[in-house]
């Protein structure tokens, strides 16, 4: 466990694969019944509550400042809130598989994002990883979800502003980390923050009737939350041992569960476009991967 612990790659393969399966878990959920909101919700109640008791057997606990106020809640809507519900909101409309896609673009956004704000200066590589990871964004994009089924555009720009808002968060999760404090510390702060934003939505948007649903999964419940609050344990590791760049391509394993998962076990169909269009991105993201450890390796002067 050690082992895995302090492997980025290890760490990778084990977030992106608990991530992926978030994406056929949340098409039962709401073809159940339930909304968006409401198991995006789910997933941060129980990912916080879970690991808070972990916290407290371990004898720690969340030491509260006003930096860490603004870390958790920052991150609880640019992490957490936001593109859960974006991604809840489009899987019944586009498939758990077209949707999981719009997680690979997040290590290209990341990077667009790096350059934008000075993070990381612009190479050759990196730019053309850009272009190739944009191209494979149209590709997907054109074909509107699943074979025989396009979507509305609106789902389709929705899917796409999943990626803006994890690059988003992936940038200022590193900049504004908290000095000396552990990653399950701020998973269950950021959690709890996410799950009181989205619980005030709930309540104003449709009342405590909302919550009805959820008695018709438990189990689909159950599975969630605990792949959920593994999965949370392990990213925030993740990005304090391999950054923010690195993090992103979760949405790489991600993708290729989500895909799998819909097709075999959901029924779901894309045309080949979509599947050309995903290989086109995943080149991308190595390219922009390749670059980051080229820029790593000979660091430019400031």
């Amino acid at each position: 466990m050690k082992l895995l612990w302090d492997s980025a790659l290890g760490l990778l393969v084990v977030t992106g694969s608990l991530l992926g399966l978030t994406l056929p878990f949340g098409k039962l959920a709401t073809a159940a019944g339930v909304p968006a909101m409401v198991w995006a919700f789910i997933i941060s109640l129980g990912a916080g509550g879970v690991l808070l008791c972990v916290l407290l057997l371990r004898g720690e606990h969340v030491r509260l400042t006003a930096h860490k106020l603004r870390y958790f809640f920052v991150t609880a809507a640019v992490s957490y809130a936001v593109p859960n519900l974006l991604m809840f909101s489009a899987i019944p409309h586009l498939g758990a598989g077209y949707t999981g896609i719009m997680f690979t673009l997040s290590p290209v956004v990341t990077l667009v994002f790096s350059i934008l704000l000075r993070v990381r200066r612009p190479n050759m590589l990196g730019i053309i990883g850009i272009a190739v990871g944009f191209a494979g964004a149209v590709m997907v994009a054109v074909t509107r979800g699943e074979a025989g089924q396009p979507a509305d555009l609106f789902w389709v720009v929705t899917g796409l502003l999943i990626p803006v808002s994890l690059a988003a968060g992936n940038i200022y999760r590193t900049v504004d980390w908290p000095e000396g404090t552990g990653p399950i510390e701020l998973a269950v702060g950021s959690h709890l923050a996410s799950a009181t934003l989205l619980l005030a939505g709930i309540l104003a948007l449709f009342g405590i009737k909302a919550f009805a649903p959820l008695g018709g999964v438990p189990l689909i419940v159950i599975a969630q939350v605990a792949s959920a609050s593994a999965m949370f344990a392990f990213f925030f590791r993740l990005q304090a041992v391999g950054g923010p760049v690195y993090l992103s391509q979760i949405g790489y394993v991600a993708a290729a569960v989500g895909l799998f998962a819909g097709t075999i076990f959901l029924g779901e169909h894309y045309q080949q476009l979509t599947w050309a269009g995903a290989v086109i991105i995943t080149a991308g993201v190595f390219i922009t991967t390749k670059a980051q450890s080229q820029a790593v390796a000979k660091p430019q002067p400031a």
